[in-house]
């Protein structure tokens, strides 16, 4: 990485992350001062090996930030009924200030179910249809992770998307929604122009060249080729794609949505895969759980844009 990067291009969201952790440790440590530590409840269905390296992540992170988390691991056959009243106990638990629920669930539970069964308040993932419903009118209370996570590195690294047109390739609930709304809001980090491409979309390429800041969230390794990114173009790769490598010591590599090797020379910044967008998605979720305990405890009024 670092040799490929003579030219200072890479936006490192390692770095920008531990910055991030550094501060809420200092925060919690304040909080904790008068008040029982934030507690994160993090569940996992399955045995899904990414699911279950991101969950372990998360733990690794609440623990350095003084966070109190708990991993519940289920089984691949679990119950919807299991799953819903193990979330409905969360909910009226009062010493559990945030609920997350890994995703991918296993096929048989329903998805959008379980995101709705979490109280908006401990939704610390942000993906509860209270919480996009006020990140759209400017309001929110949690912000999703990941769109929160870009939107703090495009700041750290004074990338003002104001005026920009910045394209979304890829529609999820998770990254693609949420980011749109956050980045074509009023005021400081928003008001950009956002195009949202997906599958259905007609003549991708001459949309993509278009695009002062390109975000790939579409999960599919090495999409993004240097033909459809504009010269001087910021691009925020999101996706994490494993592609067979026998000499790698996995057997496995892991590659973004961008061709990053060709893409490279065209762009003005990039972030790399890993160490780009994954780390800021923790942090973010550290923050919000943070916010979820100082909000539960009268402390925030939930209207602030964190970042």
């Amino acid at each position: 990485m670092e040799n490929r990067d003579v030219r200072g291009k890479i936006i490192d969201g390692r770095s920008v992350a531990r910055e991030v952790l550094d501060g809420l440790i200092a925060e919690v440590a304040r909080f904790n001062e008068q008040h029982p530590p934030p507690r994160l409840t993090v569940i996992i269905a399955g045995k899904d090996p990414a699911s279950q390296v991101y969950v372990k992540s998360k733990v690794r992170a609440a623990e350095k930030c003084g966070i109190e988390s708990d991993l519940i691991e289920l089984p691949p056959d679990v119950s919807r009924e299991t799953l819903l009243g193990l979330l409905d106990r969360c909910n009226t638990d009062p010493t559990i200030d945030g609920v997350l629920v890994q995703l991918p669930l296993p096929p048989h539970i329903d998805q959008q179910e379980v995101i709705e069964r979490i109280d908006p308040h401990k939704d610390v993932d942000g993906l509860h249809p209270f919480n996009i419903g006020r990140l759209a009118i400017g309001m929110p209370l949690f912000v999703p992770c990941t769109p929160l996570g870009i939107s703090v590195l495009l700041a750290r690294y004074g990338i003002d998307p104001a005026g920009a047109h910045v394209v979304i390739v890829g529609r999820s609930v998770l990254v693609g929604k949420p980011l749109a709304l956050l980045l074509a809001r009023k005021g400081a980090g928003g008001d950009a122009t956002v195009s949202i491409c997906h599958s259905r979309t007609h003549e991708l390429a001459a949309i993509t060249t278009t695009a002062d800041i390109l975000v790939a969230a579409v999960g599919c390794a090495n999409m993004i080729t240097a033909e459809m990114v504009k010269e001087g173009a910021v691009v925020i790769d999101v996706g994490t794609n494993r592609v067979d490598d026998p000499g790698a010591k996995r057997g496995y590599r892991l590659t973004g949505d961008v061709d990053f090797e060709a893409v490279y020379p065209r762009v003005s910044r990039i972030t790399p895969v890993p160490g780009g967008v994954g780390p800021m998605t923790v942090a973010m979720l550290m923050q919000n759980t943070l916010q979820a305990a100082r909000r539960r405890r009268g402390e925030d009024d939930g209207n602030e844009w964190v970042g």
